[in-house]
């Protein structure tokens, strides 16, 4: 990979990574409901599935799994139920404040789990690598160094992105701390997360 393509690349990361979805509306959902730090473990675990979903691709598995009409759709199914069933959760959660503080670790490891599930149960995000990573690899190089080049940076990029918004979105829970806030919060992220489900079921390849 040259010096010029991995410019281009980077770009291109930024950008999709900046573009809203399913992974900045949870990553923006935990930063100002449950604080950065947890938040922070939302991110990671939408990072571990990008790892996962590049190591397909890397693997070869990726062109499979993407050509592959039945994995598609059993895939976006289980996406799309998994994204409408967290709105629901979101919607119906109880309206009270919550100290970050004294969250249990068992907690921790659930807001990882969700990050991971989110990124893994969307097929979009598999099929779109496929189509995406593979321009920005040289055949005539030796691929595995490039594979990890483009993994560090996707990750890394997306850490940052998702991370500035769960930033920004914690320093601004601050001002939603009353009982309707904290409800109209609850019911506008859970509207955000039911209607990517509904998207994600509704959409092709």
């Amino acid at each position: 990979m040259t010096w010029n393509m991995w410019l281009a690349f980077l770009v291109a990361s930024v950008v999709i990574s900046v573009t809203p979805g399913p992974g900045a509306v949870l990553s923006i959902a935990t930063g100002m409901r449950h604080g950065y730090s947890n938040a922070l473990r939302a991110i990671s675990g939408l990072q571990t599935a990008l790892l996962i979903h590049l190591s397909i691709v890397a693997l070869g598995l990726g062109a499979v799994l993407a050509a592959s009409d039945m994995a598609f759709l059993a895939l976006k199914i289980a996406g799309a139920l998994y994204l409408v069933w967290l709105g629901i959760q979101k919607w119906r959660a109880p309206v009270e404040e919550i100290d970050e503080n004294a969250l249990p670790s068992r907690k921790g490891r659930g807001f990882y789990l969700q990050g991971v599930l989110v990124n893994l149960t969307n097929p979009k995000g598999l099929v779109f690598i496929v189509a995406f990573v593979p321009q920005f690899v040289m055949p005539s190089q030796p691929q595995l160094p490039q594979f990890l080049i483009i993994g560090l940076t996707m990750v890394g990029v997306d850490l940052i992105v998702m991370s500035g918004y769960a930033l920004l979105a914690g320093r601004c829970s601050a001002w939603f701390h009353s009982p309707n806030m904290i409800g109209m919060q609850n019911r506008v992220f859970g509207g955000l997360f039911v209607s990517a489900g509904a998207l994600l079921a509704a959409s092709s390849r």
